[in-house]
């Protein structure tokens, strides 16, 4: 594909090719841009140099290929000198430290090598997840320093895993800037992607629109998990509450519980409340709603120890299998950054000592699991059944959708407890073996 001949701004470089930088930057590439990524880490560069990505995302590696190919995607350590790059887009990661608040380090760093090249007239792109007034209090002063003219914007990635390179040609991209004139570059930059721009007036609403809507959906599945876990001690269904509650009721429509995580939703949130205490607000619906999606892996085990207990002659070494390491499983990921399942561990690990724990994940490779969880790990499905004492089902990978759990659980050992973190099977239509028994979030003691 070819750009037209009189656009300027066809040389891009992309700072950070994790999986915001390097997803879009094979997208590019795609439409017709000259791409030159930039990453620190040597491990991922070598593994790109052998057009093989770090992380999986359909349609990622024959992209990269095929870009490579065309010599439209380049990628070093350091910004290039001497190019006539005249966009710069900065994707770096900006994770929680551990004091909760999001570390800045990795922007400032990619702003410094930013500001070592840029051309006059150039135009930087922030595209991280970052507190609010990161682009003007932290980027636009190290630019500003170099005397260079730069055009400066906020424009967030918003692509969901497993649908990103679809998603990068088909959703809104927000921009914000302070300019009109800014604003209708990038406009006719991201133009070439997606049909349609979303124009905002400020850098600050820009580095906004990310955070409220991560924390708005963390809000939305915080309160389904505070009502499975009132039907979970009440020993009645969530499931079947929520689900009498919208069907064929248009103003109501909560989501099932589950686990809450990921690289966003377990990290947006406390951007958000730092950022509202800069201006005296707290945002009190929405620390309440991530502290109950963070006590979901503690409530679940605690009423699993239960159920146990009640259960004569469980194993006290039981063998416990956890299933759906990945963050999510629809659609599908080998991403472990922010699963749920490291605290559903952490929490089997106190509750049961003396516990064998072995893992299972339809996309996640074995080697990356084991070193991440400290378990080995099963080749199938059957095998993680086979033996076990607990199986957890952690994450909604379709694998774990679409199986037999009756036949599965024959493989068991008796007493045995299959527990469900997403309500995936039908309790009153399997018929599971004397002595197993199915448990799911918001409905353990029914």
């Amino acid at each position: 594909m070819a750009l037209p001949a009189a656009f300027a701004d066809k040389n891009i470089c992309i700072l950070g090719l994790g999986y915001v930088g390097l997803t879009l930057a094979v997208a590019m590439a795609d439409t017709g841009f000259r791409v030159h990524g930039v990453e620190m880490r040597q491990s991922v560069l070598d593994g790109l140099a052998a057009n093989e990505p770090h992380f999986w995302e359909p349609r990622l590696k024959d992209k990269l290929i095929r870009s490579r190919a065309r010599g439209a995607f380049t990628f070093t350590r350091d910004v290039p000198a001497g190019q006539d790059i005249s966009v710069f887009i900065i994707t770096v990661g900006t994770p929680l430290g551990a004091d909760g608040k999001a570390q800045m380090r990795s922007v400032e760093q990619a702003t410094r090598q930013i500001a070592g090249q840029m051309r006059d007239g150039a135009l930087i792109i922030l595209r991280s997840t970052v507190k609010l007034g990161t682009a003007r209090k932290v980027v636009s002063p190290i630019l500003a320093a170099t005397g260079k003219r730069f055009d400066i914007a906020v424009c967030p990635e918003r692509t969901l895993e497993g649908r990103a390179l679809i998603e990068l040609h088909e959703l809104p991209q927000i921009v914000g800037a302070d300019s009109d004139e800014t604003r209708y570059r990038c406009q006719m930059l991201f133009g070439h992607m997606t049909p349609t721009t979303v124009t905002v007036s400020t850098l600050e609403s820009a580095e906004l629109v990310k955070l409220v809507d991560n924390t708005y959906r963390d809000v939305t599945f915080g309160f389904a998990n505070e009502v499975a876990k009132l039907c979970g001690r009440m020993g009645i269904s969530a499931r079947e509450v929520i689900r009498a509650g919208k069907l064929g009721y248009p103003r109501t429509n909560v989501a099932l519980p589950g686990p809450v995580g990921g690289p966003c939703l377990e990290k947006d949130p406390h951007i958000l409340f730092e950022a509202a205490q800069q201006w005296g607000v707290e945002m009190n619906i929405s620390k309440t709603a991530r502290l109950t999606n963070e006590d979901v892996p503690a409530q679940s085990i605690s009423l699993i120890s239960e159920v146990m207990k009640s259960m004569p002659g469980f194993s006290a070494k039981p063998k416990v299998r956890l299933l759906g390491l990945a963050f999510k499983g629809v659609p599908a990921t080998d991403d472990l950054r922010g699963t749920t399942a490291k605290p559903i561990l952490e929490e089997l690990r106190r509750v049961f000592p003396q516990a064998e724990f072995t893992g299972y994940d339809p996309v996640v490779p074995h080697h990356e699991a084991t070193a991440f969880f400290g378990f080995g790990m099963h080749a199938t499905l059957k095998e993680a059944f086979t033996g076990a004492d607990i199986v957890l089902i952690a994450n909604n990978h379709r694998e774990f959708q679409g199986f037999d759990l009756g036949a599965m659980a024959e493989h068991m050992t008796r007493p045995g407890i299959i527990y469900d973190y997403w309500n995936m099977h039908d309790d009153t239509e399997m018929a599971l073996p004397q002595g197993v028994r199915y448990l799911a979030l918001g409905g353990e003691l029914v």
